[in-house]
């Protein structure tokens, strides 16, 4: 259900114990784009510890989450321990209406505390993958991932990851222009991809990670690319890159080049008025009939589909008016709770 004014509505749900970063994370990101609406629901009559850190308390109460598009759950601490039965109930009838759920480090266990995560697959913190595990055999839990997505539900690891898998919803909403512009705005690197590992157990050293041959990749995507073009680039044996490579990304190098032509396609859709013939071998996919079969099955529609939907999305957009979003001073950012950059 969107707000009056078309606005897609966000409510940070304000469970005890939560992480203040956790809150201000979404509310910033969300808040930085004029088609969203961010509220901080929560039980103001709950006398429990609400927050870890900083003082952040509820805006709206939890009969307002009832109307939101996209509800967050930040991590809280001690995720072991009940938290109040009407924020398991709210989350509940969230799900069951719809709604995209968003549950960032231990606030899945929030939501596994509804029942709505059994038979899914979910991730979180790596320090509590075990726990989660354990105390809910029902879901399926994932170690070491970034963010997982299942059907309208998001599950994440730590902070630092929240920023991505709120990235990655506005880049779902409004398109990879967007996302990356919000980025931009709160000083982020563009979304990292959802497979790429929360943490590495051998650090690779600076001077040896493979960030400048991403980027090399990325700035010649209408250039044959190869496996072997990528070692030399990092001056890397085939088999010593193909193994950093997907120690630091998730993913096969190849794998990656293909996500990457996706997302610069898209971005020239959004941004361009070039052809489909143009944008195929700008990005690499050779001929205009190889780039929609390819676009189709990864993005699930036409490149002409998707460059008339983002408009039309657009234009919803800037119809909406001026942005109504928490700003620093206001809301949940009292008493120190100044957004992270």
């Amino acid at each position: 259900m969107h707000s009056g004014d078309e606005k897609t509505v966000v409510a940070i749900l304000a469970v005890p114990r939560l992480y203040a970063l956790d809150v201000s994370i979404p509310a910033y990101v969300f808040g930085r784009h004029p088609g969203y609406r961010v509220l901080v629901c929560g039980d103001s009559g709950d006398e429990s510890p609400q927050v870890v850190a900083a003082d952040i308390r509820p805006t709206h109460s939890l009969s307002d989450m009832e109307g939101a598009d996209i509800v967050v759950i930040p991590g809280y601490e001690n995720p072991e321990e009940p938290i109040p039965a009407s924020y398991v109930e709210a989350l509940r009838g969230a799900v069951e209406r719809g709604a995209r759920i968003v549950a960032v480090c231990t606030g899945v266990f929030a939501l596994a505390a509804s029942g709505t995560l059994d038979g899914r697959t979910a991730t979180t913190h790596w320090q509590f993958t075990g726990l989660l595990r354990e105390t809910h055999p029902g879901v399926d839990v994932v170690d070491n991932q970034l963010f997982i997505e299942d059907g309208a539900i998001i599950t994440s690891a730590g902070a630092s990851a929240g920023m991505d898998v709120c990235l990655h919803v506005v880049r779902t909403d409004f398109g990879i222009a967007a996302a990356d512009g919000v980025a931009k705005e709160v000083v982020s690197s563009p979304v990292r991809g959802a497979n790429e590992p929360q943490y590495m157990d051998a650090r690779t050293p600076a001077r040896a990670d493979l960030r400048a041959t991403r980027e090399w990749v990325i700035s010649n995507l209408g250039s044959p690319i190869t496996v072997q073009r990528m070692a030399d680039h990092s001056l890397l044996s085939r088999r010593t890159f193909i193994r950093r490579f997907a120690r630091e990304t998730g993913m096969p190098p190849m794998h990656w080049v293909a996500s990457q032509r996706i997302i610069g396609a898209r971005r020239l859709l959004e941004d361009s008025d070039w052809s489909v013939e143009r944008i195929a071998g700008a990005t690499g996919f050779g001929t205009a009939s190889n780039f929609r079969n390819l676009f189709r099955r990864e993005v699930g529609v036409t490149p002409s589909a998707y460059r008339t939907s983002y408009r039309s999305d657009q234009r919803l957009s800037v119809g909406a008016g001026a942005r109504d979003a928490v700003q620093p001073g206001d809301g949940p950012f009292r008493a120190g709770g100044e957004p992270a950059q």
